[in-house]
């Protein structure tokens, strides 16, 4: 919640419905359920980091030249590949449990399902759990991604600081 660049809103298609929800007294309903998506967020993220460093481990000689000859985010790219489905296991049940304590969860993913019945919504934001989580994963890889740039710009400086916390984590695991 509170970093503007990775919270997550509800999804653009419901911001209009929002709107008019409002008006009619309806806005603490939905500051609740933005809230629980967020909380929901926050949870789950912590449980990154075995995977995270998992996939660290796993590293072998192509991936490495992969990611030494990349762009300046080739490090997330190789995250985003490695871990994204199995962290999207991961993180599902923190925020089904989560958002299941707005009331707004099941008529949202009843709303969802029908307008991606209908091929109006992607079929992963038919359900706020899967919405939740996706839009999890896309901020965990936004935070690594801009780590990775500082790191890239500089890195005896920033990149010194960060390989003592990584390969001090790989210590302890």
């Amino acid at each position: 919640m509170g970093n503007e660049q990775v919270r997550i809103p509800l999804p653009g298609y419901l911001e209009d419905a929002a709107k008019l929800m409002r008006t009619f007294g309806q806005g603490a309903k939905l500051d609740e359920l933005v809230t629980a998506m967020n909380q929901a967020a926050e949870k789950a993220v912590p449980l990154a980091r075995d995977t995270l460093i998992g996939a660290v481990k796993s590293i072998n000689v192509q991936d490495a030249k992969k990611i030494l000859m990349g762009s300046d985010t080739a490090v997330t790219q190789f995250f985003a590949e490695k871990t994204r489905q199995p962290l999207h296991l991961k993180f599902l049940p923190i925020v089904t449990q989560t958002t299941a304590r707005a009331n707004l969860s099941e008529k949202y993913n009843q709303i969802a399902a029908r307008a991606a019945g209908l091929g109006l919504i992607k079929s992963d934001q038919s359900t706020i759990q899967n919405y939740v989580t996706e839009k999890a994963l896309d901020g965990l890889y936004f935070i690594i991604s801009e780590e990775e740039k500082k790191i890239r710009q500089d890195p005896v400086g920033t990149g010194s600081a960060i390989l003592n916390k990584v390969f001090g984590a790989l210590k302890n695991s």
